[in-house]
């Protein structure tokens, strides 16, 4: 009996964590009431999982970097040549921004949790840039530290570029990694 109650458990947070950014990417002051009805749930219920607004919006960023781990994970960059794990690495994180793309814009203190898991993600990324770096894609005296925030603002731009709301093409996350890895491999300059 407790298993169920725990599997329903795990059922409304994800209800109430996948509400939550839907509802606040349209309206970022929603209230916790808001939130239970587009879950499907009562006040009470989302009160009992979420003390206040602010364990809410910590429970959606934990979640949510956790997914872009996984991304990370499950793109397997280190058993692949650089520019394939970057490219791989990119259109899954693309993937999972989009899908929480409120959260993930929010530029809020975090969690001890959040924070670790946030250091993970960086720690990833310049790993690969280092192993890119290795192998020739970036110049040997490439600034990585510089080089992560450019992709990082490259991931951004990419999400919110002119026709990705009209144009599928233009949202699939294959066409802006490639757009993505191009743009800071090569920038604005001649392939050679």
């Amino acid at each position: 009996m407790a298993r169920a109650l725990r599997a329903d458990a795990e059922r409304s947070v994800r209800a109430i964590l996948e509400a939550a950014e839907q509802v606040l990417a349209e309206d970022a002051g929603a209230s916790m009431e808001q939130i239970a009805e587009a879950a499907g749930l009562t006040r009470i219920t989302v009160h009992r999982r979420f003390a206040n607004r602010q364990a809410l919006l910590e429970a959606l960023s934990i979640s949510a970097m956790q997914q872009l781990l996984e991304a990370i994970d499950e793109a397997r960059p280190n058993s692949a040549p650089a520019l394939v794990a970057l490219y791989r690495v990119t259109a899954n994180v693309l993937q999972v921004k989009s899908a929480w793309r409120f959260t993930l814009s929010q530029n809020t203190s975090h969690s001890e949790v959040a924070a670790a898991l946030w250091a993970d993600i960086e720690a990833h990324t310049v790993d690969l840039l280092a192993r890119a770096q290795r192998e020739g894609l970036l110049a040997p005296a490439t600034d990585l530290e510089w080089t992560r925030q450019v992709y990082y603002a490259l991931l951004s731009e990419a999400l919110n570029r002119r026709g990705t709301d009209q144009d599928s093409s233009a949202q699939d996350p294959d066409a802006l990694a490639t757009l993505v890895i191009d743009t800071l491999l090569h920038g604005g300059g001649p392939h050679h």
